[in-house]
């Protein structure tokens, strides 16, 4: 009778660790918002069968200005975000 107890506390001591593996946790790497995964935007065109020069240039000019902001911008923060990525994942 005086081993029942003991294989009683044996087993409390022993737990579930004896029936299963420990299943290892792994946190997954939040996902970016989709707005900050989005390709620039379309350039503007020039519309209209009489178009001057003005309004060609002043488009040109508008659509160099809003690419090299948003090319910057978005590459920018993807190469960031994937290197963060990658250091995240590697990580032991």
């Amino acid at each position: 009778m005086r081993i029942l107890p003991i294989l009683f506390c044996l087993s409390l001591l022993a737990g579930c660790s004896i029936f299963k593996q420990p299943v290892p946790i792994k946190p997954t790497f939040p996902t970016a918002a989709p707005e900050l995964m989005k390709k620039c935007e379309e350039l503007k065109t020039v519309v209209g069968e009489k178009v001057l020069i003005t309004d060609l240039l002043k488009t040109v000019v508008e659509n160099y200005t809003l690419y090299y902001e948003c090319s910057n911008k978005v590459e920018g923060w993807q190469e960031w975000y994937n290197e963060q990525k990658k250091i995240y994942e590697n990580a032991k």
